[in-house]
């Protein structure tokens, strides 16, 4: 049985709740940002690193409260950080992705992620994978999320 690969991201939660998802290029589905880590780097230097090369979002480590390690895949786990982001702190319409990857189609390099948007805890399961939706509807409330940050 091959080791499980661990992907580190952030959970950012606005004022209102809502989570910041982005959407996977080439794909139909949208994701937290989140990615394995580099030999040697911490998970959080991981998260806050996939935060800033999918979303561009800079955040200082203290202000990230650690969720720990979930399962979520057969093959992976996610270790997870959340922050509440201040009021017009991370405004959608301006993240960008900078970490690229060889498009399906042509090759060509495009970025891992091409669109973001604010997502109610309700209506996460309508626009993410079935993975992060069940990890949010069985394991890690969003709503619980909302009122201990």
């Amino acid at each position: 049985m091959s080791a499980r690969t661990v992907s580190c991201g952030v959970v950012l939660l606005d004022r209102d709740g809502r989570v910041l998802l982005a959407h996977a290029t080439e794909t139909s589905h949208w994701d937290i940002p989140k990615g394995q880590g580099d030999p040697g780097e911490t998970p959080i230097d991981a998260a806050l690193r996939e935060l800033r090369e999918e979303t561009g979002v800079v955040l200082a480590p203290e202000r990230l409260r650690d969720l720990g390690r979930f399962a979520y895949r057969p093959e992976k786990d996610l270790h997870l950080f959340a922050v509440r982001v201040r009021d017009g702190e991370v405004d959608h319409s301006r993240c960008v992705c900078t970490s690229m990857f060889p498009s399906r189609r042509t090759g060509a390099p495009i970025p891992e992620m091409d669109a973001f948007r604010w997502v109610e805890p309700g209506e996460v399961g309508r626009f993410a994978s079935h993975s992060l939706a069940r990890l949010f509807a069985t394991t890690l409330s969003l709503a619980e999320l909302h009122r201990t940050l």
